[in-house]
């Protein structure tokens, strides 16, 4: 068996490695499988969710897509919002030198808190707002009680 001299700054820097592979990891941009070689980045548009008395309202944010690229369905209660961003490659007036807007697919599910008819749901695409209105059955609705 070897002696080998304790030297606690090797295990600092051997932290510190660790932490920023971990960290690297995390916000590293995954890299294509084909050969356009493009970086994206697993995204999900940002969601607002409210209640009011006659809806459940859902609002995504999906800047600079098509409502043709745009999936709503519901099923058992659960409400599917997927998609794609597409990446548009054609820059004619000069290079890269970074960019931050993502691409790709993505899929959101929101677990309906009412059971809800799918004909009745109502969704506005405008300035890059989604908004999906769903109705609430009328037994779900609160009811104003006269006092007399």
């Amino acid at each position: 068996m070897e002696l080998t001299r304790w030297n606690p700054t090797r295990d600092m820097f051997s932290i510190r490695k660790q932490m920023n592979h971990l960290f690297d990891d995390v916000f590293r941009p995954v890299v294509r499988n084909d050969d356009s070689r493009l970086f994206k980045w697993d995204w999900h548009p940002t969601v607002d969710i409210y209640d009011n008395d006659e809806n459940v309202v859902i609002k995504a944010e999906l800047p600079g897509m098509d409502k043709k690229d745009i999936d709503i369905d519901v099923k058992n209660g659960v409400l599917t919002l997927k998609g794609e961003r597409n990446f548009d490659n054609e820059v004619k007036e000069g290079k890269y030198y970074r960019r931050e807007r993502t691409f790709g697919k993505f899929e959101r599910f929101f677990r309906l808190p009412v059971k809800v008819d799918p004909e009745k749901i109502n969704a506005k695409y405008k300035d890059g707002i989604l908004t999906i209105d769903i109705p609430k059955p009328e037994e779900q609705k609160p009811k104003q009680i006269d006092v007399h």
